[in-house]
């Protein structure tokens, strides 16, 4: 059965105004509207965007008894049926990039360009799991291994565990989406969609394109509530796999609360970027300057790989900070529905106030403000620091804003064991061109991703992404959350040869 041909919706996604009737959720493939409802306001300037329509809890219960009963309907349905519904998806969002964009951009606050980015990433992530739904198959393996083995073989298919809950945080409000729901539909397993209550609508318009398809009633369901209604969520037993992005102490209660369920956390981070001695030429550290500053502001910081220490070798330290100093200062700010802006306002107001106890703190401890340490409503201006004390908020904890910190360091080592200095371990850049120092820094630090002459800011859709110690538990990426959301069922033939 293929997907139908798009179809136009007959209530499209908002318009950037707040005087529409209240954008309306999905349950079980269904719009459903509700007398609740929460106003969504820009980032920038708290205009109105739009009122979205908060799910009750007979709704709720509606969702999680429809995708109970179509666990075994999307499980038994073909690799091809989904992989059709799944493309479908990727190409209506290439279809409609610019409006998605807006809306991104609407909701979120950050740059145009940076939901351009973030529409064409979710696309990406959908056209992945298209593919990977028709390779995802079991392995056949020997039994003959042993002397006392009985010979024969053995088939080891992969099942899905059941439905999904997926909670999403505000700052990728459709590309997060799109990992929680793009790798549960190719493995065959419902999923329910709880987005930032900040930022429901750009997944509600990934509902307009799922609904375009034939994946089965009750395959998903997206539902905004508010985040006090989320524990009975998790706890519902009829969800037994549990995948959330957002911070760590809420991710830690979402485990210690259902020990029992599979959880997968995707929390925070305070990514790092090391520039070595080798790292020395005016076009290295132009390259360098250049991509600290970008990836230390973009998405105003508000991103769990956005760099936020720099550790610089003490012969290029003084050069390399002058020139980053140089760059962030040089950023267009303001006005994120404008093309020249590449930084723009944090989530609302008291998430920039926060970030400005924070460099206030580390100014009154003897830390210097080379650039930056302003803030206007709900916009902090990119800033660079050094001397920043190792016990201070910005050395030590996630800053979630357009904050740099520099400290010189002696040598590698030295600069790793201060990567190392860390609850986090998500990612870390290290620009060097000797394979040595590439090899050490994969054996040396404790993080889930090193990324050699570049940022850690990196995130390909298709590749293992997740951290240690307090950066998560589990991997997302559309290869491994397919595994991640399946379980393996042996099927061996004893002494039968193939």
């Amino acid at each position: 059965m293929t997907s139908p041909s798009p179809t136009p919706t007959s209530r499209s996604a908002p318009r950037q105004d707040g005087s529409r009737t209240p954008v309306p959720f999905w349950v079980a493939g269904t719009r459903r509207d509700s007398a609740q409802s929460t106003p969504i306001t820009h980032p920038y300037d708290n205009t109105p965007v739009a009122r979205a329509a908060v799910a009750a809890e007979a709704d709720v219960a509606d969702a999680v008894a429809a995708a109970t009963a179509a666990a075994e309907p999307l499980a038994r349905t073909s690799a091809a049926h989904r992989s059709r519904a799944l493309d479908h998806v990727a190409r209506r969002i290439t279809e409609r990039s610019d409006e998605i964009a807006e809306l991104i951009t609407a909701e979120n606050g950050k740059p145009l360009r940076w939901a351009r980015a973030e529409a064409g990433r979710a696309a990406a992530v959908f056209h992945w799991a298209a593919e990977e739904t028709r390779r995802f198959a079991g392995q056949w393996h020997r039994l003959d291994t042993d002397p006392q083995s009985p010979g024969g073989t053995a088939f080891v298919a992969r099942h899905p565990r059941g439905p999904v809950l997926g909670i999403t945080p505000f700052n990728f409000p459709l590309n997060l989406v799109a990992h929680k729901v793009a790798p549960a539909l190719a493995v065959g397993a419902p999923i329910i969609v709880k987005p930032a209550p900040a930022t429901p609508l750009s997944a509600l318009l990934l509902g307009d394109l799922l609904a375009e398809t034939a994946l089965p009633p009750g395959s998903w369901s997206i539902l905004p509530v508010p985040n006090d209604r989320m524990p009975a969520l998790v706890a519902d037993a009829r969800l037994p796999v549990v995948s959330f992005t957002g911070s760590g102490p809420v991710g830690r209660s979402i485990r210690e609360a259902v020990p029992h369920k599979h959880v997968t956390l995707e929390l925070g981070g305070n990514a790092a970027a090391v520039v070595c001695d080798d790292w020395s030429s005016p076009a290295d550290l132009a390259w360098a300057a250049e991509r600290i500053a970008v990836f230390a502001t973009y998405q105003a910081g508000q991103s769990c790989i956005a760099v936020q220490r720099v550790f610089a070798h003490r012969t290029i330290a003084a050069d390399l900070t002058e020139r980053i100093v140089e760059q962030v200062a040089a950023l267009a700010t303001g006005d994120p529905r404008e093309e020249r802006t590449q930084v723009g306002p944090l989530i609302d107001e008291d998430a920039a106030r926060r970030v400005e106890r924070w460099v206030a703190e580390a100014a009154d401890t003897g830390a210097r403000i080379r650039t930056g340490g302003h803030r206007t409503g709900a916009q902090y201006a990119p800033t660079v620091l050094t001397g920043v004390p190792p016990t201070a908020k910005l050395a030590c904890e996630e800053a979630f804003g357009p904050v740099l910190t520099i400290d010189e360091v002696q040598g590698t080592a030295e600069a790793f064991d201060r990567v190392n200095d860390s609850r986090f371990g998500l990612q870390t850049g290290v620009f060097t061109h000797r394979s040595d120092t590439a090899f050490a820094a994969l054996a040396g630090l404790h993080v889930g991703g090193v990324v050699i002459g570049d940022v850690p800011s990196f995130r390909a859709e298709h590749l293992p992404y997740g951290g240690v110690k307090e950066s998560g538990v589990g991997r997302e990426g559309v290869m491994d959350a397919m595994a991640d959301l399946t379980e393996p069922r042996v099927l061996a033939f004893p002494g039968v040869t193939l």
